[in-house]
């Protein structure tokens, strides 16, 4: 029996989408069109490959959510996980109790993490992770007499995660929900580096100088060296839309935060363990030293959940060297859980003995050429991100670079078009974006390509029986 015969034997499908429709509320859920629409069940995962409950299979170019670096169904990493877990499933972090596994992540993080980055935070996700360096950096400040320096700076369109804090530290509109409440007397943001959005006659000299002032400009009207804290920012801004940065304005922002006693917060969670082809992409790749790092997806392969806040000697010696009975208040049920960091230990050792970041670095340039070639459609406006994290932005006018209106939502209708040719891709509006699995070879690159050029070309001509462009648009 195949793999087909045998998840649609094994699963009811319609069954599983209306126990979810009626009971699982999901990250992002559209309330409106949710309970028409359901959700598409995985129900097994090999490799770069995915298959739903009635057994069809996909190529899964979103790599999970940024985060199956190592590929699915890796029997190794099962059997590191069953180890640890009959062996210690469970053990308090709290105060003084520590396990084998959590110490020894410890200080493979600490060894493979730029300059004096020595210190970890375990938490459970890249949120949480942020939220730990959110409240690391209060209290470095308060235990050094600066109560009064608290402001926070991130962008436009960055992602920071989901709790309070970080969603509130994020910077994407689409995000920002009315329903919601977020911290907004102490968080700013500033402009986003997309070059691709520069006014025309800009060069990108003149663009990173204009974000660079732009920056300096809100450090002082917030009161400068005084009151402002940290300055988070993502290496590749990831779920805004893989906006890679212009040369040099990574390195200007970090030496502007140097200038001010700003702490450089890196997230890390899309662009560490191998996403760009380093353990961290902050110094290998744009030649700064973050005081905290910010990681988490990657970390284990998404085999288990498990993120971390890795923080600086700088800040340790001011936050360790307290007074008597100091206690630093934050951390969770399972921080450094055992089996979690078990899962990451294997899946690092992984990455080194298979010498994951060759074939980073080796598909990565191939896999960007060939959606280059996708640049002559109609619709395609650009195609930009770093190795093996890529994006595709669609627009109406590639001279004008005009969007399609946003409820027309062309980025989800080329994902559905993709799905039943065996493609899954993270639609966001106007984007396609790619963060496959790091093991993924040239001829699944020309897979990709090969059924990415089909959808976008069914969409096109969707679009053109509607009326939504004129005559001189043809495939």
């Amino acid at each position: 029996m195949n793999s087909h015969n045998q998840l649609s034997a094994r699963f009811n499908t319609q069954e599983i989408v209306e126990k979810d429709k009626a009971h699982f509320t999901h990250p992002w859920q559209i309330f409106d069109t949710f309970p028409e629409a359901g959700a598409l069940p995985i129900a097994k995962g090999e490799g770069c490959h995915i298959w739903d409950t009635d057994g069809n299979r996909y190529f899964d170019a979103v790599g999970g959510l940024w985060c199956n670096n190592i590929g699915l169904g890796r029997k190794e990493m099962a059997d590191a996980i069953a180890r640890q877990a009959y062996e210690l499933a469970y053990a308090s972090g709290f105060v003084d109790i520590t396990n084998p596994a959590a110490a020894e992540l410890a200080a493979k993080l600490a060894s493979i993490a730029p300059g004096d980055l020595n210190h970890v935070i375990f938490t459970c996700g890249g949120s949480t992770a942020n939220d730990s360096a959110y409240r690391l950096m209060h209290f470095y400040n308060n235990k050094r007499g600066k109560r009064d320096k608290k402001h926070v700076i991130s962008r436009i369109n960055s992602y920071h995660g989901s709790t309070y804090i970080a969603m509130s530290i994020g910077g994407k509109p689409g995000d920002k929900s009315p329903a919601f409440d977020y911290e907004d007397k102490l968080i700013h943001h500033v402009g986003c580096p997309d070059y691709y959005k520069a006014p025309e006659g800009m060069s990108e000299p003149e663009f990173v100088d204009t974000l660079v002032r732009e920056f300096e400009d809100k450090i002082i009207e917030l009161g400068g060296a005084e009151k402002v804290m940290a300055y988070f920012a993502e290496p590749v801004m990831g779920a805004g839309g893989v906006i890679v940065p212009p040369e040099g304005y990574n390195k200007r922002m970090w030496e502007s935060c140097r200038k001010y006693d700003i702490l450089y917060v890196s997230d890390e969670v899309v662009t560490a363990f191998g996403r760009l082809g380093h353990w961290f992409a902050s110094e290998a790749e744009f030649d700064i030293q973050p005081d905290i790092i910010t990681c988490a997806k990657g970390l284990t392969s998404g085999y288990l959940p498990l993120g971390a806040a890795i923080y600086s000697d700088k800040i340790a010696e001011v936050v360790h060297e307290t007074g008597h009975g100091d206690c630093f208040t934050n951390g969770y049920t399972y921080s450094g859980h055992p089996v979690a960091c078990a899962a990451a230990l294997k899946n690092i050792r992984i990455m080194e003995d298979e010498r994951i970041f060759d074939n980073v670095k080796e598909t990565g340039p191939y896999f960007r050429a060939q959606l280059e070639t996708l640049l002559d459609l109609p619709v395609v406006g650009q195609v930009r991100g770093r190795q093996l994290m890529q994006c595709i932005e669609f627009v109406k006018n590639k001279e004008t670079k005009e969007l399609f209106p946003e409820d027309l939502d062309i980025g989800k209708r080329i994902a559905n078009n993709a799905d039943p040719k065996g493609l899954i891709v993270r639609p966001l509006v106007n984007l396609n974006i790619m963060s496959p699995p790091l093991i993924m070879t040239k001829e699944d690159v020309d897979f990709v390509v090969k059924v990415l050029r089909e959808a976008i070309l069914e969409t096109v001509e969707e679009l053109r029986d509607e009326g939504h462009f004129g005559e001189h648009h043809h495939a």
